[in-house]
């Protein structure tokens, strides 16, 4: 496991509620990213065991249970998110099982399953919450914590805390962000900062005006990675997810960004467990994209699991 640069952030403790977690409610218009694509892949059967590795607000699942007496066991580390699934997913009573954990430390007993799905990043729902702390559109406190905290490190904790050369490095590995160096200095001469807001605006006041994106968006993506330690759980769960499948079974990763799809491209080349099915990744059509603009930066590759007599194939 990679050692972050204040630390490996603590995944696992149990939040006692965000203010306005109570408004939160399931969003019935949600449509989970290249739905279609996705069950294709798996080839979703009548009576298999599915896992959903991030399972958010419930769209793979509550597809995959749609076909007569699937099943399907539901990871979340983001307490919220499982919640809401549990409202969606309630009518199919038994034959789904939730658990609150990250998929890294999923541990599957004797269990086998025909799929497996994950759908990586940050969820529409934790980008819209404004009390998450993930995004620059609302004021609130640096938090950026997938799992709702008790003492893990927070966004705070980095920005207020890491040197100026700790800084620059995180940005530029986990947000490509070019002009990481001076945005680095900019926040060091600016601290303590405690607001997304007030984040957003010293980064924006280092670099040029002129983005195609805003100008915090990289370094947000970059300290949300590192709070959560998802290069690293994203590494673990490539190297075991193919032992929890039964010969033949299918395996879909959702990625919208390079850093997600760059370990399963190669991860998955290298793995004599797997059959890589998709050379070029899936993306959504126009009509997906019109319809959910965040749409656009999915990519779905799909492998599946060799049986014994193939993996010994010269």
């Amino acid at each position: 496991m990679r050692q972050d640069l204040t630390g490996t952030p603590r995944f696992f403790r149990l939040t006692q509620g965000y203010p306005g977690r109570a408004h939160s409610v399931v969003n019935t218009l949600h449509r989970s990213v290249l739905l279609e694509e996705t069950l294709a892949g798996l080839q979703v059967h009548p009576g298999g065991l599915y896992l959903d590795a991030t399972v958010g607000l419930g769209g793979h699942s509550e597809a995959i249970l749609r076909t007569e007496n699937t099943r399907v066991v539901a990871l979340d580390q983001d307490e919220d998110a499982l919640a809401q699934a549990r409202l969606r997913l309630a009518p199919f009573g038994e034959r789904v099982r939730f658990e609150h954990i990250n998929f890294a430390e999923f541990e599957p007993g004797e269990e086998r399953f025909d799929g497996i799905v994950a759908d990586l990043g940050v969820s529409s729902m934790q980008l819209d919450s404004p009390e998450r702390g993930f995004s620059w559109r609302f004021e609130s406190p640096l938090d950026m914590r997938m799992d709702g905290g008790g003492e893990a490190e927070t966004a705070a904790d980095l920005v207020n805390t890491c040197s100026a050369e700790q800084l620059s490095d995180l940005f530029w590995r986990y947000g490509e962000e070019r002009f990481s160096r001076r945005i680095a200095r900019r926040i060091v001469e600016r601290r303590p900062l405690r607001t997304t807001t007030e984040l957003a605006a010293v980064v924006a006041s280092a670099i040029p005006t002129r983005q195609p994106i805003h100008p915090a968006t990289r370094v947000f993506q970059a300290l949300r990675i590192a709070v959560n330690g998802e290069v690293a759980a994203l590494e673990t769960f490539l190297e075991r997810s193919p032992d929890w499948l039964v010969p033949g079974g299918r395996l879909a990763v959702i990625s919208f960004h390079s850093l997600e799809d760059r370990p399963v491209k190669h991860r998955w080349r290298a793995d004599p467990r797997l059959e890589v099915l998709t050379r070029k990744t899936i993306t959504a059509g126009e009509a997906e994209i019109l319809s959910n603009p965040r749409a656009r930066s999915a990519r779905l590759r799909l492998a599946r699991r060799l049986s014994p007599s193939e993996e010994s194939r010269p």
